[in-house]
């Protein structure tokens, strides 16, 4: 992974977010994943420089993420986060955007898409949990993986390098001796941000209130992706399947030897298969932002 490119900041409904602008293009909005140190740019610099070859690439730092605000968050968190990246999106001159988006990122995205339509293009969404019903749902305690994880790795002795190595192979990587070094140091580093650990450590929830998305599936009209890793940690093939029958204009694609991070296990193959979807949806060298 290179290192990362100019950081800039701005706006987005009064949060202030950091936000990593390459390439030009078609815009794309990339929204990371809500592991403990997920960054933008931990969850797509390698493949962000693939897409920014034909596209302008916006790679956001989520709300209480990396370099932006670490604000609490009250009331629904998914209606929350739609609201504040279309104010981010107003800000950068974004009129309409693909939105290629990791885990929490994608459920972000998919409440987006359901209450904006008009700001979105298309969607590619890998390894997300919007709903919490129907037959291939996860079951309670599947839903609460991710949070016992983070409650594990800020417990105890709090983090450690150790700690989120395990964290990452466990759970995000399909091989984890192939973990690059440096992607563990981005994560590991981040995971120390005072913001972060003081948001890990309170017993309330700041990250705002669990919602599920059943509903607002059924309202998405974006030609939709969803890329799965076929050994993710989280939720079998079976469940995207389920979702993709959700969306009216829903497609998924099964990734093999990939778990929960399939852009980062595989950035090659990740870029040529959305690639692939988004030419479908708008030519290249196309730009729809405006100056």
């Amino acid at each position: 992974m290179t290192a990362p490119p100019e950081s800039h900041y701005a706006d987005g409904g009064g949060i202030r977010y950091h936000y990593h602008d390459l390439g030009a293009g078609p815009d794309a909005i990339f929204l990371h994943g809500g592991g403990p140190g997920c960054t933008a740019w931990s969850d797509f610099g390698p493949v962000a420089p693939l897409f920014a070859a034909d596209r302008r690439c916006l790679l956001v730092d989520i709300q209480q993420y990396g370099r932006s605000e670490k604000s609490r968050i009250e009331g629904p968190m998914w209606d929350h986060h739609a609201a504040k990246t279309v104010g981010l999106m107003d800000t950068l001159g974004v009129d309409r955007a693909d939105l290629v988006c990791n885990s929490w990122g994608g459920t972000i995205a998919l409440a987006l898409a359901a209450r904006y339509p008009d700001r979105v293009r298309s969607l590619v969404v890998t390894g997300s949990m919007p709903v919490f019903h129907g037959p291939l749902a996860p079951l309670p305690e599947g839903g609460r993986r991710g949070r016992n994880a983070r409650d594990v790795y800020y417990g105890g002795e709090g983090p450690t390098r150790e700690k989120m190595r395990e964290l990452i192979t466990r759970l995000e990587w399909y091989d984890g001796a192939k973990l690059p070094e440096e992607t563990l140091d981005l994560r590991y580093e981040q995971s120390l941000d005072e913001g972060e650990r003081a948001l890990a450590a309170m017993s309330d929830s700041p990250r705002g209130d669990w919602q599920d998305l059943t509903e607002e599936l059924a309202r998405i009209q974006a030609p939709t992706l969803f890329v799965w890793g076929m050994h993710d940690a989280f939720l079998t093939p079976d469940y995207p399947l389920m979702l993709a029958r959700m969306v009216p204009n829903g497609n998924l694609h099964v990734m093999d030897h990939v778990s929960h991070h399939p852009q980062e296990e595989r950035p090659a193959a990740y870029h040529a298969v959305v690639t692939g979807f988004l030419d479908s949806i708008a030519p290249r060298h196309t730009p729809e932002h405006r100056p």
